[in-house]
């Protein structure tokens, strides 16, 4: 609903998308009311196009490619540079792409691109770098791990998407860290990092003649060949519920649980998102008030959606006290049924709508956070769908589509359960939700 916008979110509309003649695509999003700009190079390879063999590689990439290039030899040279502008940098590896991001005040744009474009053509992928980043990558791994609330989404996604990539980790085992070799890596890269798999976003305040200019300096004159990057994609084989429990001595338990959803394209994305938002979207939310506010069952408690380009999920996680867990899970059984049978109230509905509404407004101020979302669109689904589109989708959801997304979705018999904790018995676990 384009009437609820004031004048300040209008140059959310005005991004461009445009092609270099090497086919690597670029977004251009102004904003006006910020001296602030982002430069992001996203690459359409993670985790789940690599094979059981080099499971982690994408990763592995990343983390080199802050290490040094023939400009900057190495990786002290790069973030002085960066650092001196006082300028936020970072990458980061998902399991469907790869993203390099600086940001900086808008003076320096010009640094800012040209750095990106040094590390992701220029990078020296040196063996005592490689040796060096092995160990740093198998404690991240280690940090994880020892962390349960960071790595329950891992194993729900190993039980959920079991037999595909998109199960999974991003970082891969360590066995593979360790035996990866600098051959290996630079084939991955160059047979990954090519034109139409490369996309450049620039929000911020900038002059856009100018930042053409400079996008085509410095990525546009670099020949690349054509890269066809593919994974399986994942089909639900699934008939009976599935459980992974990891035994861990914690003084919480904790869990995740949920179901296979929709892919990222899939219209149905706008009632479930809702859904999940009044499962567990804040803390009025039906699972927040029901399993902690009036029970005291757990410290947190959500539900949200995970969506890739072949298929998603719905996943409620928790913190659950380890005495009363299937009590806890009663609860959640017994809403998430109520919900399935009797659906939602307007009043819940229209909640959820400006809580959703709110959320992306608040979340697109950022130049940061507006080219991640533009970019991430264009790179995964092809299109990009503007700030007012996405809002008049959300609007347009009704009870009746809410309530039989909820049917569609929540079905116990394709429970997917993960839980890390200190004692717990799969089948009395999965017998809660016969």
């Amino acid at each position: 609903m384009i009437s609820v916008m004031n004048r300040r979110y209008q140059n959310i509309f005005m991004h461009k998308i445009e092609i270099l003649n090497n086919q690597i695509k670029y977004v251009l999003a102004p904003l006006n009311d910020t001296q602030a700009v982002t430069v992001l190079v996203l690459v359409k390879v993670g985790s789940r196009h690599e094979s059981v063999k080099f499971n982690g590689i994408s990763h592995f990439i990343e983390h080199l490619l802050f290490k040094g290039t023939k400009k900057r030899p190495s990786s002290l040279d790069i973030s002085k540079e960066l650092d001196g502008i006082g300028a936020d940098y970072n990458a980061f590896t998902s399991k469907q792409h790869t993203g390099y991001y600086i940001k900086a005040s808008q003076e320096h744009l010009e640094l800012a691109i040209e750095i990106l474009a040094d590390i992701i053509f220029n990078s020296l992928f040196e063996a005592k770098e490689i040796e060096r980043e092995r160990g740093v990558i198998i404690e991240e791994i280690n940090m994880y791990q020892d962390n349960p609330l960071m790595y329950i989404g891992d194993l729900f996604e190993q039980t959920i998407f079991s037999g595909n990539s998109l199960g999974r980790t991003i970082s891969g085992p360590k066995k593979n860290i360790k035996n990866i070799t600098r051959e290996e890596i630079i084939k991955f890269f160059k047979n990954n990092y090519g034109g139409s798999n490369l996309i450049v976003g620039v929000a911020g305040n900038f002059n856009q003649d100018k930042v053409r200019k400079l996008i085509n300096k410095y990525f546009g004159k670099k020949k690349l060949k054509p890269v066809k990057n593919t994974f399986k994609e994942y089909s639900s084989k699934q008939k009976n519920a599935r459980a992974k429990i990891l035994k861990k001595q914690t003084q919480q338990v904790q869990v995740a649980l949920g179901f296979p959803a929709y892919k990222n394209t899939s219209s149905k994305v706008y009632p479930l998102t809702l859904l999940a938002v009044i499962l567990g979207g804040g803390m009025s939310s039906r699972l927040f008030t029901e399993v902690r506010e009036k029970r005291g069952l757990c410290y947190f408690i959500r539900a949200a959606t995970s969506l890739y380009q072949d298929t998603g999920s719905l996943v409620v996680q928790s913190g659950l006290d380890q005495a009363r867990l299937e009590e806890a899970l009663e609860v959640i059984k017994k809403e998430l049924l109520k919900v399935k049978q009797k659906g939602v109230t307007g009043a819940e509905l229209k909640r959820a709508k400006e809580f959703v509404k709110g959320k992306l407004i608040l979340q697109l101020e950022d130049s940061s956070q507006l080219i991640s979302w533009l970019a991430e669109q264009e790179l995964l689904k092809g299109k990009t769908e503007d700030l007012a589109t996405k809002i008049k989708k959300i609007e347009a959801v009704t009870l009746s589509e809410v309530k039989k997304v909820a049917y569609e979705i929540i079905k116990f018999k394709k429970i997917n359960l993960a839980v890390i904790g200190p004692k717990a018995s799969k089948q009395k676990l999965l017998n809660i939700f016969k």
